[in-house]
């Protein structure tokens, strides 16, 4: 689905990492499309139990969403930096202390963003021990997350997807 709808893009790209790659995977094109979200949701709700659900800003929060509805869990959406404006807050959504909460993003690459999410639930008392990615291009994600004793599940890895 990801290749028919013009979601893997050859070229030169730089990456949200900073690094240079030449593909890009464009999940806003695949998950602003409803069949291709729903069927992310689809494949995503095998790996979720009771948690509750969690989305970066901007690429996540459909995916957050779409899972929400198909799982009936609620999710938070966290903000890549704290608002310095209103409330003040870096999580949008109700987090409860000790609730445990399962992270999905679009790609992860190097992992740092992910982990940047699993931070600031961590520091807002949430328990992360899993995330899941729609894509994981297997640039060291997995490996960073697991020294932060979090699990990366993805959809399918680039290695796959390169086939």
């Amino acid at each position: 689905m990801l290749r028919k709808c013009g979601a893997i893009k050859f070229g030169a790209f730089v990456l949200t990492s900073g690094k240079k790659s030449k593909y890009y995977i464009d999940i806003k094109k695949a998950s602003t499309n409803p069949e291709i979200l729903k069927k992310i949701a689809e494949e995503m709700s095998k790996y979720i139990t009771e948690e509750k659900i969690a989305g970066m800003e901007l690429g996540a929060v459909p995916i957050a969403v779409a899972l929400s509805l198909e799982t009936g869990l609620s999710y938070v959406i966290v903000r890549k930096e704290k608002k310095i404006h209103g409330t003040g807050k870096q999580i949008e959504g109700d987090l409860k202390e000790n609730e445990k909460v399962v992270v999905v993003e679009d790609v992860a690459t190097t992992g740092k963003s992910t982990l940047t999410a699993v931070n600031v639930i961590r520091e807002n008392k949430g328990i992360v021990e899993k995330a899941i990615v729609v894509v994981d291009r297997e640039e060291g994600a997995s490996e960073l997350l697991r020294r932060n004793n979090v699990k990366l599940i993805p959809l399918v890895r680039v290695s796959e997807l390169m086939k």
